[in-house]
């Protein structure tokens, strides 16, 4: 029987509960604000909120030149930035937590290579 192996899992790699909550909230945003899901939905609510302003079938809350959507749009980047840098930490630290597993198994691997070497007399000083 072939046991398939899961490779979107790192086994040596905090997820879930090992997370800190700030940890957690933080993939969390950076996955849903890096979708296309929430692109196209911005997108929408961009056009929509210029429409409503410009034809005033509603009433005019924010007339051109959409200081209230640019309000909006800075305070969506004042969060934005934060939570990249705090997406791109949690990268590296995954990538850290990857690396010595990697050095772990490497070094141990080498150990095994060397008594296998010893055991049929091979010379590994080269």
């Amino acid at each position: 029987m072939i046991r398939r192996v899961d490779w979107t899992r790192h086994p040596h790699v905090r997820t879930g509960d090992q997370l800190t909550t700030g940890e957690r909230a933080a993939d969390r945003a950076v996955r849903v604000m890096g979708s296309w899901a929430f692109l196209a939905g911005q997108t929408v609510l961009i056009v929509g909120w210029i429409i409503l302003n410009l034809i005033g079938l509603v009433a005019h809350w924010d007339e051109y030149p959409f200081i209230l959507l640019n309000l909006a749009f800075s305070t969506q980047a004042a969060y934005a930035a934060p939570l990249i840098l705090l997406a791109a930490r949690r990268q590296n630290q995954r990538a850290d937590e990857m690396q010595r597993d990697d050095l772990t198994a490497d070094q141990a691997s080498l150990a095994l290579l060397r008594k296998i070497a010893a055991h049929l007399n091979i010379d590994t000083a080269a």
